[in-house]
């Protein structure tokens, strides 16, 4: 079907978010041109508000509204233990258990020599001056667990050695309520090196 020339670019435009095919693409502009004009209208100025307000933490590179962002803005964090992601959205995972109380760093990427991503192309000199300005006592690695996640977390802890701080790595293993069964090797092999003694 040919559509008109507007709702055309629209169908293109949500064919450029992540995730999107053209089917959906397609519902989603049908859907915006279907609803009462006022209801198109708040996503418009809800988008273009994102885009006006939303800016990178100039202590740990995490989105926000204020600067710096609520979480360094926090007298109650442990600013002795800085964990470092890679985006945002891990940040936000983590903040969702409550486990961590310490404060973040997010690399905005990882090493990926395949993709022509390299430690210069993230945010490493910006940790690397940020340690040695507020002296952490811990710098806990939690990139992710693929190759470039791995390559990202091997190439931090060689930086950091003989810095004086300690640099940990968070465990990976089974998920809560799965079976060894259908793990893959990588991820059991994940578990038995994160396993730790039962007292």
């Amino acid at each position: 079907m040919i559509y008109p020339e507007s709702l055309a670019r629209l169908i293109e435009e949500f064919e450029k978010l992540p995730g999107i095919g053209q089917k959906t693409a397609e519902r989603l502009a049908m859907h915006v041109n279907k609803v009462p004009a006022e209801e198109a209208l708040k996503l418009a100025a809800a988008v273009a508000e994102v885009k006006n307000k939303i800016r990178q933490c100039s202590v740990c590179n995490n989105i926000t509204e204020q600067d710096p962002c609520a979480i360094c803005g926090d007298p109650s964090r442990d600013r002795a233990k800085i964990c470092v992601v890679e985006e945002t959205k891990d940040v936000i995972a983590l903040e969702r258990t409550g486990s961590f109380k310490g404060v973040y760093h997010v690399l905005l990427g990882k090493i990926s020599p395949l993709k022509g991503i390299g430690p210069e192309h993230i945010r490493i000199d910006h940790l690397l001056r940020r340690i040695r300005e507020t002296e952490p006592k811990e710098v806990i690695l939690a990139t992710g667990a693929d190759i470039e996640g791995e390559a990202t977390a091997l190439y931090l802890t060689r930086l950091l050695k003989g810095v004086g701080i300690t640099v940990s790595r968070i465990a990976y293993g089974l998920p809560v309520g799965s079976s060894l069964e259908y793990a893959n090797d990588i991820t059991i092999a994940r578990a038995m090196e994160g396993r730790k003694e039962i007292s």
